[in-house]
């Protein structure tokens, strides 16, 4: 543990055990102790401490000398123009943050390319599986994360989820994009620069009452437990709900996925000690880390509401398709988180979706192997997500941008 670290640990409440105490007074701060071991990570080896004890310390003490020299707008102007992944990080940003970013954008060593190239066409194959589950069934696993949904919530971008969801939707479409880690990809500029956001509210959230007061003793967020936390509620959920559909997949698209996932953790700061080797290890941190803390929040239920709102919105101007975005919700996450997020029963709906669902995808997968299938797929589902941008932005455009506020008290 670094010094900042330290220090941080001492303000908190100067020993783990009374930061402990104050986290688990709230059902909704519970966690489990930290056991995972750092021999199954990428890494190999580490300190194993605990990553509710670890932050991102350079990026954080820039982005406080950011929000508090008053450069944000200086900043934010000058990310804009910075969208492919060869380009270097721009010019027009001050010297410190220029400096660091340049060394941010670099892949980690153990990137492979050739993994990468697989990952792609995986998300080719399977993108209509992969943007409902990270897209609808993830939305609904971090609202049922108490301190995800607190975080959104009492931030600035939760005032607005809709350009928040764009927002986010950049740095998810990057992702799974086919040319994500290509040179005219943009998953390095989009992770960067969403680690500096993080970085942003990390120095802005304690200072929201609102947040402070739900925080379960938490005094500074998105902590590296909270981002494995997030991570595993996209590619372990995903890659775990794929297999309870029982889409077939060779052992090589699965690992490519997981390294997928794997680079993209550690291009958005998350430490290499931290990141899983395999998915055994995955699921192994996974039932450690995530599982014990889902829980039901006020934020979380409201944030429900507004995304499941929103999807409806999306695919009928009219709304009426909630009941069946409801139904749906509810059969990618399970019953005991859709309670938790306080999502509505609908008996027709989820009838029908647990009765249609296997045997679509049955039918799908038999017609993946003929060869116009799967890039008509993926030209079908790119549609959907410009759709889906166009109508969160209203048509304007968005970009990922560093906050200077959290959420308005009156919001």
């Amino acid at each position: 543990m670094d010094g900042l670290s330290r220090r941080r640990m001492l303000l908190t409440g100067g020993t783990l055990g009374v930061f402990g105490a104050l986290g688990l007074a709230s059902p909704a701060g519970a966690r489990s102790l930290w056991t995972w071991s750092p021999a199954g990570s990428v890494a190999g080896a580490g300190a194993g401490v605990d990553p509710e004890w670890v932050w991102d310390e350079e990026v954080d003490r820039l982005m406080a000398s950011v929000l508090d020299r008053g450069d944000v707008a200086r900043v934010n102007e000058a990310l804009r123009g910075w969208t492919r992944n060869d380009q270097p990080a721009p010019t027009g940003l001050p010297a410190d943050v220029r400096d660091w970013a340049e060394e941010a954008r670099r892949l980690p060593s153990w990137a492979d390319r050739s993994k990468l190239e697989l990952a792609a066409d995986f998300n080719k194959r399977r993108g209509v599986y992969l943007n409902l589950l990270n897209g609808v069934g993830g939305g609904m696993l971090s609202t049922a994360i108490p301190r995800e949904a607190r975080a959104v919530y009492w931030s600035k971008g939760g005032a607005d989820m809709e350009d928040r969801v764009a927002k986010t939707s950049l740095l998810g479409f990057a992702v799974g994009a086919l040319n994500a880690y290509r040179p005219d990809g943009k998953v390095i500029v989009e992770s960067v620069k969403t680690r500096m956001v993080h970085a942003a509210v990390r120095h802005l959230l304690p200072r929201s009452p609102g947040w402070a007061a739900t925080s379960g003793g938490q005094t500074v967020p998105i902590s590296q437990a909270d981002m494995m936390v997030t991570w595993h509620s996209l590619p372990t959920y995903a890659m775990r709900t794929l297999l309870q559909w029982k889409v077939p997949m060779p052992a090589a698209d699965k690992e490519a996925y997981l390294h997928l996932w794997q680079v993209s953790a550690h291009m958005l700061g998350i430490r290499d000690e931290y990141i899983p080797a395999t998915w055994d290890d995955a699921n192994a941190q996974y039932r450690q880390v995530l599982e014990p803390i889902l829980t039901s929040t006020r934020e979380g239920v409201e944030l429900t509401d507004i995304l499941l709102g929103q999807l409806a919105e999306q695919t009928s101007p009219g709304g009426i398709d909630r009941p069946l975005c409801d139904a749906l919700a509810r059969y990618l996450v399970g019953d005991e988180i859709a309670d938790m997020d306080g999502i509505g029963r609908e008996p027709f709906w989820e009838g029908a979706i647990r009765t249609a669902w296997p045997a679509l995808v049955a039918f799908r997968e038999k017609l993946i192997p003929l060869p116009l299938v799967p890039p008509l797929a993926w030209t079908i589902d790119e549609a959907v997500r410009q759709y889906i941008l166009f109508y969160l932005t209203k048509g304007q455009g968005t970009h990922i941008e560093i906050p200077d506020t959290n959420r308005p008290t009156d919001a």
